[in-house]
């Protein structure tokens, strides 16, 4: 087994490479003056596993072309098998038409990374659990539940606990997080106008002097967690955790998550915001290292992965 990073996110992969007790795939991944990316392997990797770790974050077209190369050269080098380990999973929120002559792009993006030769993806909270059926090859798709409990349990006085999904859609997702602290569970009535705008039209649940703990897989431009947040507030929540897998935070999210009455934002790794949240205090990373290691060892031992899930 043999591990290679791509560019997109170097901290998480050097973690689980460490947590793994292994040396990354010596590489060179360069950018020619036009824009085309050029990838390089600089080792033997004949007849190894190889496990090639890439987000496909900002810029998600040059991320997501850098691990389709990636792939291509691997299979190229004579490689055993090909795992792509995508802790973002970027186009996964185009999954269907929601108005008539639009791309469903994360059926694209599933056909590219298969046709390019891998074998097996590895990822963390697919914005929707059906986009594994869009890949003709094993997904593995990890939670961060899990990770978000223990850590909830550690940190937060959670007797008085109600676990809040800001949309309907997120309701499985916040009652998964419920399950695992005996809580209870609240939703968001949330309308959405335009891409990156919405409004909460009513809360349901009993909030009132209640830890609110919201929980989603993806947190963007922050309107839609801010106002949440404001509308638990308004109707007489105590205090407002947020505990977000992936921390997209395009535009000025930072600084609406800073000015918000939200107590603590916590998101994952999965993509490197450490540059993004320097100064806000109220954001927090949590790292999914250990399960995405602990992940690829089972699987390249080919023993269970859904223990970890338990």
């Amino acid at each position: 087994m043999k591990l290679l990073s791509g560019n997109s996110n170097k901290p998480l992969s050097k973690n689980i490479a460490k947590y793994l007790k292994s040396k990354l795939v010596n590489s060179s991944i360069k950018k020619f003056s036009d824009g085309e990316i050029y990838i390089e392997i600089n080792e033997n990797i004949r007849g190894n596993s190889i496990f090639i770790i890439q987000s496909v974050s900002t810029p998600a077209n040059d991320n997501l072309m850098e691990l389709l190369l990636c792939i291509d050269a691997l299979k190229r080098s004579s490689a055993k098998n090909i795992t792509a380990v995508i802790p973002y999973f970027g186009y996964a929120r185009q999954d269907r038409k929601v108005v008539p002559r639009t791309s469903i792009s994360a059926k694209l993006v599933s056909n590219l990374i298969t046709k390019a030769g891998a074998d097996r993806i590895v990822t963390v909270d697919l914005h929707a659990g059906q986009i594994q059926g869009f890949f003709d090859i094993p997904v593995d798709n990890l939670f961060a539940t899990p990770i978000f409990a223990r850590h909830i349990k550690k940190k937060i006085k959670y007797k008085n606990l109600i676990c809040v999904a800001p949309d309907v859609g997120g309701t499985e997702r916040a009652r998964a997080l419920g399950k695992i602290l005996n809580s209870e569970l609240a939703i968001v009535d949330k309308r959405r106008a335009k891409p990156g705008q919405s409004e909460v039209m009513n809360i349901i649940g009993n909030v009132k002097e209640k830890i609110c703990v919201i929980v989603d897989d993806i947190i963007d431009s922050g309107g839609t967690i801010v106002n949440a947040a404001q509308a638990l507030k308004e109707r007489g929540a105590k205090e407002v955790y947020v505990y977000i897998t992936h921390g997209v935070l395009t535009g000025d999210a930072v600084k609406k998550i800073k000015n918000s009455s939200i107590k603590n934002l916590v998101i994952t790794d999965t993509i490197d915001n450490s540059e993004k949240i320097k100064g806000a205090k109220n954001i927090e990373i949590l790292s999914v290292s250990s399960l995405m290691g602990e992940a690829i060892n089972r699987i390249s031992n080919s023993t269970s992965v859904s223990d970890l899930f338990k």
